[in-house]
C-alpha cells in the first residue's frame, strides 16, 4: 500500500579524502576565528558533525591540523609570489607592481588563511611560519635586487638589506589592509610600489646619516 511513496534519502557516506577535506576546512575556519589556543577539538569535531576520534584518526590531534592548515596557506602564498616574480625579462618596476598586487589578491581572496598566517604560530609548529615565508621570499627579491645594484654600479652586497625592507613594507601593509580594506588593493599597490621604486631610484651609493654626528650641510 506504500507502492507510490517516494524512496527515503540515504545520507551519503564521506570518502576518507572527503572527510580529511572537510576536516582541513572546518579547521581553517576555526583557527581563523579564533586562533589556535582558543580552538578545541571538541568544536572541531562539533563543526564537523563527527566524533572526536574522527579528528584524532586524521590528524593525531589539534596540532597535525594546524600544520596542515598552515603548511597549505605557506606553500599557496608563496607560489602565488615566485609566480609574480618569475618572469626574467621583466622590467624591475613591473616585477614589484606584480608581486605587491599578488600578495594583496591573495589576502582578499584567502582572508581565513592570511589571519591564520600573521597569527603567532604555536610553539610546536615553529617551521612553516609567515616569518619564514616571508625569509624566502626576501630571498628572491635579493637576487632580483643584486643584479640590478650591479648593473647601476652600485653595491650588491646591500640587496640583502633592502629585500628585507622591501618585504617587509608589503608584509606590514598587507596585514594594515587586511582590516581597513581601504583603499582598493590596486591603489595600496600603487602606493607601495611608489614610495618603493622612488626610493630605490634616488639611492645614494654610500648612504649615511645626517643627525648630531653627522654632517647635516647638503
Amino acid at each position: 500500500m506504500a507502492q507510490n511513496a517516494a524512496p527515503r534519502s540515504r545520507s551519503t557516506r564521506m570518502t576518507g579524502k572527503e572527510r580529511r577535506e572537510q576536516l582541513v576546512s572546518v579547521g581553517r575556519r576555526l583557527f581563523a576565528e579564533k586562533g589556535f589556543d582558543m580552538t578545541a577539538v571538541e568544536e572541531i569535531a562539533a563543526r564537523a558533525k563527527v566524533s572526536k576520534p574522527v579528528v584524532y584518526e586524521h590528524f593525531g590531534g589539534k596540532e597535525g591540523l594546524y600544520a596542515v592548515v598552515v603548511d597549505r596557506e605557506v606553500s599557496t602564498l608563496l607560489t602565488t609570489l615566485e609566480d609574480s616574480l618569475a618572469d626574467q625579462r621583466a622590467h624591475p618596476r613591473v616585477l614589484m607592481e606584480q608581486a605587491a598586487m599578488a600578495f594583496l589578491t591573495y589576502i582578499d581572496e584567502n582572508e581565513d588563511g592570511f589571519r591564520i598566517l600573521v597569527r603567532d604560530s604555536p610553539v610546536s609548529h615553529a617551521l612553516g611560519t609567515f616569518s619564514s615565508l616571508l625569509t624566502d621570499v626576501s630571498r628572491r627579491v635579493e637576487t632580483i635586487l643584486a643584479a640590478q645594484l650591479r648593473l647601476h654600479s652600485y653595491p650588491a652586497r646591500d640587496a640583502t638589506l633592502y629585500a628585507q625592507m622591501l618585504v617587509g613594507m608589503v608584509a606590514y601593509t598587507g596585514q594594515w589592509w587586511l582590516e581597513t580594506r581601504e583603499p582598493a588593493k590596486e591603489i595600496v599597490a600603487a602606493r607601495m610600489v611608489n614610495l618603493s621604486w622612488y626610493g630605490l631610484g634616488a639611492l645614494q651609493k654610500e648612504p649615511e646619516l645626517r643627525g648630531e654626528s653627522g654632517d647635516a650641510r647638503r
